[in-house]
C-alpha cells in the first residue's frame, strides 16, 4: 500500500466519478452510474486506508539511535571488540 496504492485509490475515484456524471449511456442489466458510484467509494475508503498506512511508515522510529558491534581476529588469532554509538 502506501503510496501506490494512493495513487491507484485515486485513479479509480476519478474513473468513477467520469462513470458517474459524464456517462449517460444506460444499459440492460446493469447501470454505469452505480458502477461508477462504487468505484468512488471504493477509491476514497483505499485513499484514506493507504494515507493511513504511508503516514505511519513514514513517522520515524522510536530510537534514532544505532549501535555498532565488531569482533576482529588478526592473522595470529589476537581478537578485538569494539562498540560505536551513533545518532
Amino acid at each position: 500500500m502506501g503510496l501506490p496504492g494512493m495513487v491507484l485509490s485515486a485513479i479509480a475515484a476519478v474513473a468513477g466519478a467520469i462513470m458517474y456524471w459524464a456517462i449517460t449511456y444506460q444499459g440492460t442489466g446493469f447501470r454505469l452510474s452505480t458502477v461508477g458510484l462504487i468505484l468512488m467509494i471504493a477509491g476514497a475508503f483505499g485513499f484514506v486506508v493507504s494515507a493511513i498506512v504511508f503516514a505511519v511508515s513514514r513517522s520515524p522510529g522510536r530510537s534514532t539511535r544505532h549501535s555498532i558491534d565488531r569482533q576482529v581476529v588478526d592473522s595470529s588469532g589476537n581478537s578485538s571488540s569494539l562498540h560505536e554509538d551513533s545518532k
